[in-house]
């Protein structure tokens, strides 16, 4: 890792049907074996499904509010002082914030016990819409780790 400068971010292009980022962030990590259309067609329909339960038929702005309900605001890093590692509360950069919260959405949808990717992603969608589900409980998890350790803050460098 070069030290130097900053490494080049990738740039990634809007997905096709909202023009929109995030979307085409989330397809991407659903994405298997470079099957982008299949990844497509999952989050397509996840976000029609997304469609029926959201406030006035929006199902972008839904899916929007779902990524902000699993943003995290701070985490835990290890530092190393004087020969112990401390867990030191430090709040997160936004890009940071929006791959956590795409990632773990997907993580967790991986593993719900639906038929289809399609119905775990959707499920996943609407259990953090409500505050449940396992990607909500990761990022209370963080926030709470990141309150136990609130001692070790002034390590923050």
């Amino acid at each position: 890792m070069s030290r130097r400068k900053a490494a080049a971010k990738r740039v990634i292009l809007p997905d096709s049907k909202y023009n929109n980022l995030v979307v085409a962030k989330c397809i991407n990590m659903v994405m298997w074996d470079g099957k982008k259309e299949v990844a497509e067609n999952i989050v397509y329909g996840a976000m029609e499904r997304l469609k029926k339960i959201a406030k006035d038929g929006d199902e972008l702005a839904a899916f929007l509010e779902v990524v902000d309900a699993l943003k995290p605001s701070v985490e835990v890093k290890g530092r190393r002082v004087g020969g112990a590692t401390y867990q030191v509360p430090c709040e997160v950069r936004p890009a940071r914030q929006q791959t956590l919260s795409l990632r773990w959405l997907v993580m967790f949808a991986r593993k719900r016990g639906e038929r289809s990717m399609e119905e775990r992603l959707f499920g996943e969608m609407r259990d953090a819409l409500n505050g449940q589900g396992g990607a909500f409980k990761k990022k209370l998890d963080t926030h709470r780790m990141a309150e136990a350790n609130k001692a070790f803050a002034h390590f923050r460098w």
